[in-house]
C-alpha cells in the first residue's frame, strides 16, 4: 500500500499521474493535459490554483497555430491522437459536430426564410404600386407630376431614416456627388417615360415591353467596347419576336405608350453603365443609400420639367379627377399609395440584390414582372387575345435564357481574371 504525503504547495492530480505513469509507463492517454476524469471541474485539466510562493513541478506547453493560449478543443498532438483512439476517449467531439451541424441548418433556414420575406415583399410592393399608379393615372392623366411625387415620396423617406438614424447617413462629398449627376438623370428619364407610358397603355404592355431591356443593355454595351458569347446574341432573338408580336396584337396599342416604354428601357440601361464606369471608386456606400441620392437628385431634374410641359393643366385636372372619383380622400389615397410603395419596392429589389448572386436576382425580376402582368390583368380585366399572350410569354422566357446566358458569360470572366 502506498502513502502519499501531500504538501500544501503540490498538485494533487500531478502526484496521482506520476503515481500512475509507475504502473503504466506505456499509456499515453493517462498524460496530465488529457485526464478524462478531472479533480476540480471549476479549472481546465484538473489543476487546482498554484499559490505564489510555490514552484511547479511540471510545466506542459502546447503548440496550436490557431489559439495562442495553447489550448484547443482539438489539441493537434501524438497524445492527443491516441487518446481519441483509445477505448476511453470522450465522445464530445460527436456531440459538438451535431451540434454545428444543427446550428448550420437553423441558420441556412433562417436565411432562406428572410429572403423569401424580402422576395415577397418585393412582389407583393410592386404589385401595389402597379394597380395604384395606374388608378391614379386613369382619372389624372399627367404623370410628370405623378412621377415627381414619387421621387418626392422616396426622399422624404430616405431623410426621415437618415435623420432619425434609423439607417446609416452616407458620406457626401464633392467627387460623389459628380459622379452620381449621369446616373441620376438616366433614372430620371427612364422613371418618367415608364410613367408616360402607363398613363397610355396597359400596365400589362408596358411591362411586356420593359422585357426588351436586355436586348438595349447588350447593344449599348458592346458598342461602348464590351463582347459577349454567341448564346447571349441568340438569346435576345426571342426577346424581340415576343415583344413584337405582342405589340401587333395588343389592344390598347398606342404609340406614345410604345415609345415611351422603349425610352424607358434605354434610360435605365445607360443609368446601369454609366453607374458601373462612373461609381466604381464610391464602394463605400451602399445600393440602398446610393438609390436614395438618386431619387433626391432625380427629383431636382424631374420637377422644373414637369412645370414646364404640365403644370398650367394640373389644377384644372385635379377637379377633374376628383369629380370622377367622388371623394377627395380616395384619390389621395392612390396617389399616396402610388409615391411609397413605388420606393419600398426598389428598396425590397436592393435588399434582396445584397443577399442573392445577380442571377438569382435576375430570374427571380423575370418572375416578377411576370406576376405583375397577370396581376393587373386581373385587376383591371384588360382584354388579352392569345397572340398576345404568346408573345408576351415569348418575351419574358427570352428574358429568362439572356439571364441564364450573361451568369455563364460572367462565370468565365471571374475565372480568367483568377487565373490572370
Amino acid at each position: 500500500m502506498i502513502s502519499l504525503n501531500l504538501s500544501p504547495s503540490l498538485n494533487p492530480g500531478l502526484l496521482l499521474h506520476k503515481t500512475r505513469t509507475r504502473q503504466q509507463p506505456t499509456r499515453l492517454s493517462a498524460l496530465p493535459f488529457t485526464n478524462p476524469k478531472p479533480f476540480n471541474h471549476k479549472y481546465p485539466l484538473g489543476l487546482s490554483p498554484i499559490r505564489a510562493d510555490s514552484k511547479p513541478l511540471l510545466s506542459v506547453s502546447l503548440t496550436n497555430p490557431e489559439h495562442s493560449s495553447g489550448f484547443s478543443r482539438k489539441p493537434r498532438s501524438i497524445a492527443a491522437a491516441a487518446a481519441t483512439n483509445s477505448s476511453d476517449s470522450n465522445p464530445d467531439g460527436d456531440y459538438e459536430k451535431s451540434d454545428l451541424g444543427e446550428a448550420e441548418k437553423k441558420e441556412k433556414k433562417a436565411k432562406t426564410l428572410q429572403l423569401g420575406i424580402v422576395f415577397g415583399l418585393w412582389y407583393f410592393q410592386n404589385i401595389v404600386f402597379n394597380i395604384f399608379n395606374k388608378k391614379a393615372l386613369n382619372v389624372f392623366p399627367y404623370p410628370w407630376l405623378l412621377a415627381s411625387f414619387q421621387l418626392f415620396a422616396g426622399s422624404i423617406w430616405m431623410l426621415i431614416l437618415w435623420s432619425f438614424k434609423l439607417y446609416p447617413c452616407p458620406k457626401i462629398s464633392k467627387p460623389f456627388i459628380i459622379a452620381l449627376l449621369g446616373p441620376a438623370l438616366f433614372h430620371t428619364v427612364g422613371h418618367i417615360s415608364a410613367c408616360v407610358s402607363f398613363s397610355k397603355v396597359a400596365v400589362s404592355f408596358t411591362h411586356v415591353i420593359k422585357s426588351a431591356e436586355p436586348v438595349f443593355s447588350v447593344i449599348f454595351s458592346s458598342l461602348l467596347g464590351d463582347s459577349y458569347p454567341i448564346a447571349v446574341w441568340l438569346s435576345i432573338l426571342p426577346i424581340v419576336m415576343g415583344c413584337s408580336l405582342a405589340a401587333v396584337t395588343e389592344v390598347s396599342f398606342n404609340l406614345g405608350g410604345l415609345s415611351g416604354a422603349m425610352i424607358s428601357n434605354v434610360g435605365f440601361v445607360l443609368r446601369n453603365i454609366y453607374s458601373k464606369r462612373s461609381l466604381q471608386s464610391f464602394k463605400e456606400i451602399d445600393g440602398l443609400n446610393l438609390y436614395g441620392c438618386i431619387s433626391i437628385l432625380s427629383l431636382l431634374y424631374l420637377f422644373p420639367v414637369a412645370i414646364f410641359v404640365e403644370g398650367s393643366h394640373w389644377v384644372p385636372g385635379y377637379h377633374k379627377a376628383i369629380a370622377s372619383v367622388g371623394k377627395p380622400s380616395t384619390f389621395y389615397f392612390w396617389v399616396l399609395l402610388s409615391g411609397v410603395f413605388y420606393h419600398l419596392y426598389n428598396q425590397s429589389s436592393y435588399q434582396a440584390l445584397d443577399e442573392i448572386s445577380p442571377l438569382t436576382f435576375s430570374v427571380g425580376n423575370t418572375m416578377k414582372r411576370v406576376v405583375v402582368i397577370v396581376s393587373t390583368v386581373l385587376v383591371f380585366r384588360n382584354p388579352v387575345r392569345p397572340l398576345n399572350a404568346l408573345g408576351s410569354a415569348i418575351a419574358i422566357f427570352g428574358t429568362f435564357l439572356y439571364s441564364q446566358a450573361t451568369a455563364k458569360k460572367k462565370k468565365i470572366e471571374v475565372g480568367g481574371d483568377k487565373k490572370n
